[in-house]
């Protein structure tokens, strides 16, 4: 008799058993599948048999996959934030600034297709949502972001989509507009970046601590904006203000021949007292642009571009961030002289939508993928009186959140021959990392 000999089972008998268990799984999940969506779909026909649909004509279980993924991108993106913000207020704490420093994610992101994913995006929060399942969305976006629900101006079920829950407009009153006529105001509900005063030859806007970008290219080679050779400062002032005038007798339409990464080899300086000021929106601020200020709007330009993130990480390792993304740029004249508002679009953030021009279209595809696109101009009335904005008046809108890069020119005092720089008499009312409403003082003059 042997022992310790090895028993083998036969093959046919494990394979049966493996394939019966098989069998068994795919009915349980087939099963439970089947009865989630008879739950959803008796749910969703006892809302509509009510009354609750007359908002969402049609199937109200129209979007299982669409809300499916907005659910994910919302948790996505809410555990993102937390993280920065956190990170962020750690070194803020400690006094430390962040610096520009470039690595491979950032380089990456040049490879990705984001144009299509912003306009899929867009698809997406434009599906109209079933009635019953609107403020449940809408709620938990708000505690995602930190959205102040009171304000807005209408229920929650009236807001057919995504979309037009973030463009919402609020109720009267909700943002008074400071009624000081010597008083810059915020045009947008975010968070102070930069300000500050361009000086010096080829003025210069900082990103972030170790990096500028050209005011320049940020507004267009074809820009009014107030410069002068070096060595010419006096005399080149005068000249420098009426020229928006002659170029705007040009044409009503036209294409920027010059491209906006091409800088004047001539040396130049802005002139005294022209200023910037950054603020960022984040995805739960109110996503409507007012006016800064009472002015003239003589010429619109669209630059086709990249779609970057604007977040903190993307401004301390991209370069050029806000000149390589798409944006739109608006020139004009106020009280105090010159006044440009430059709205850059983002990763979903494709779509700005002028008031003042409904025709326009941002965020289309590109067929001919080239490094430097070329601005689209437009010049509104060539007689020089421009389009006439209203402070506090409402002036564009974003998808989510963006960034608005204000460039202006404010009273400054005459310099005497002892003084070395301009003193000038404007003065911003905010700080560094301050949260500010739409309607709130930027700054005053005396």
């Amino acid at each position: 008799m042997k022992f310790g000999g090895r028993r083998r089972v036969p093959s046919l008998l494990f394979s049966s058993e493996l394939i019966r268990f098989r069998n068994q799984t795919r009915l349980f999940f087939t099963s439970s599948v089947r009865k989630l969506q008879t739950k959803f779909r008796a749910r969703a026909f006892s809302f509509t048999s009510n009354g609750g649909g007359d908002g969402s004509q049609g199937n109200p279980f129209l979007v299982p996959g669409a809300t499916a993924a907005t659910i994910l991108m919302l948790g996505a993106l809410h555990v993102r934030r937390m993280y920065t913000d956190k990170k962020i207020e750690e070194a803020r704490e400690r006094g430390i600034e962040q610096e520009f420093q470039p690595d491979a994610k950032a380089a990456f992101l040049s490879l990705l297709p984001l144009r299509p994913i912003s306009r899929l995006w867009g698809s997406l929060t434009s599906v109209e949502l079933p009635l019953w399942l609107r403020p449940h969305v809408y709620r938990a976006w708000a505690r995602a972001f930190h959205s102040n629900l009171e304000e807005a101006a209408f229920p929650l079920e009236e807001y057919a989509s995504l979309q037009d829950f973030f463009v919402r407009t609020l109720k009267t009153g909700s943002r008074p507009i400071d009624p000081d006529p010597q008083c810059l105001v915020s045009p947008v509900d975010g968070t102070i970046l930069r300000f500050g005063e361009l000086k010096g030859v080829r003025p210069m806007i900082d990103q972030v601590k170790g990096f500028s970008y050209s005011v320049s290219s940020l507004l267009g080679a074809s820009s009014f904006l107030p410069l002068i050779t070096e060595g010419n400062i006096h005399e080149g002032s005068s000249e420098e203000e009426n020229s928006p005038t002659e170029k705007s007798k040009k044409t009503w339409w036209r294409i920027s021949l010059a491209s906006p990464k091409v800088r004047d080899p001539v040396s130049v300086s802005p002139m005294r007292g022209i200023f910037y000021c950054v603020i960022y929106l984040k995805p739960g601020d109110y996503h409507r642009v007012h006016s800064p200020v009472d002015w003239s709007v003589l010429v619109r330009r669209h630059f086709p571009g990249h779609l970057f993130p604007l977040n903190e990480r993307a401004t301390r390792t991209i370069r050029n961030l806000y000149v390589e993304n798409e944006r739109v740029v608006l020139e004009g004249l106020w009280q105090g002289g010159y006044m440009a508002m430059a709205a850059i679009g983002a990763t979903n953030v494709g779509s700005i939508k002028l008031l003042i021009e409904p025709d326009l279209r941002t965020n289309l595809p590109i067929r001919k993928l080239l490094h430097s696109q070329q601005p689209e101009e437009r010049v509104y009335e060539p007689e020089g009186v421009g389009m006439m904005v209203k402070k506090g008046n409402e002036v564009a809108a974003f998808n989510m959140g963006s960034t608005v890069v204000l460039v202006f020119q404010a009273q400054v005092s005459k310099r005497t021959s002892n003084e070395k720089d301009s003193s000038s008499e404007f003065n911003f009312c905010v700080k560094r990392g301050d949260r500010i409403r739409v309607g709130e003082a930027l700054g005053r003059w005396h």
